[in-house]
């Protein structure tokens, strides 16, 4: 059931849009966006909806992440076409992808397409703005090294706002300077950012396409970190990824050190149910 009032958000977004509202409908949106499927005089588009007051800036950050992922051509992004907002409420129109059924080769594929993503590469790593990771701000200032990126702009503001929030998670001074020796030395990759088994959906001729990203140009095994996190990916897309773009040595056991930054996202999430995930992976590289 769609509230009177976001139903004429919707209509008042399709009018400045240029198009007459024909039909809506809710689609999955989880905990920080409504998201809705509206039909019109030319055809079906996504809205999502968020307050822009919570928020301020995810819709623009995720078209810029979006528009610089599609850039590349390694794999199927939607087209993004407008932000603004709406009386309380930011807004991001979308591509509507109709999907079909995964391809006999879908993960196969899959593997070649992300490892062609990451072969976009930059000297430093960052990105032009900040943008959020879930629905917490992710900050994306440059670092010419990937140890320095890695920590500094990814586990120190989490870290703290960990203990702000009161988890004490007792960081050893051998910690950073361990991750210092242990992350590979290459270059900055443009990563998807958030690639959980949710941000995936296959399109209308059955292949992979990414939504919801967290872009940056940072360390390609932070996306592979995050894909082996909660499952949800075939292992022959990791096979197929090392024969096009080979990961450096021991890589399965650096795992780990990516997922702690999605850990911890999670700890400030969702609270204490993550604390011994990410302390234990503090210990393991301490």
């Amino acid at each position: 059931m769609i509230a009177n009032n976001t139903k004429e958000i919707l209509h008042e977004i399709a009018t400045d849009f240029g198009e007459k509202l024909t039909g809506l409908s809710a689609l999955t949106g989880g905990d920080i966006n409504e998201v809705f499927l509206i039909e019109t005089n030319s055809g079906k588009f996504v809205v999502k909806l968020n307050d822009h007051k919570r928020f301020p800036g995810m819709f623009d950050a995720e078209k810029s992440g979006l528009e610089k992922l599609r850039e590349t051509k390694a794999i199927d992004i939607p087209e993004t076409f407008k932000t603004g907002i709406s009386v309380s409420k930011s807004y991001l129109i979308l591509e509507f992808k109709e999907s079909a059924s995964k391809t006999g080769n879908f993960w196969d594929l899959f593997g070649e397409q992300m490892a062609q993503l990451h072969l976009n590469t930059s000297e430093e790593f960052g990105y032009e703005k900040d943008n959020y990771i879930g629905s917490l701000p992710q900050y994306n200032e440059t670092r010419t090294s990937a140890a320095e990126f890695y920590i500094e702009m990814r586990l120190q503001p989490q870290i703290e706002m960990a203990e702000r929030k009161g988890f004490d998670l007792k960081i050893p001074a051998s910690f950073y300077k361990n991750l210092e020796q242990l992350i590979p030395n290459e270059p900055a990759s443009l990563v998807h950012g958030d690639l959980w088994n949710g941000n995936f959906i296959t399109n209308s001729i059955g292949q992979p396409c990414l939504i919801d990203p967290a872009v940056a140009y940072a360390p390609r095994e932070m996306d592979l970190g995050m894909m082996k996190l909660f499952g949800g990916f075939n292992e022959s897309l990791f096979e197929v990824y090392m024969e096009t773009y080979p990961l450096q040595g021991n890589w399965q056991e650096r795992i780990p050190l990516w997922q702690l930054y999605y850990l911890l996202v999670h700890l400030n999430i969702f609270g204490a149910g993550y604390k011994s995930q990410v302390t234990s992976i503090i210990r393991k590289y301490s």
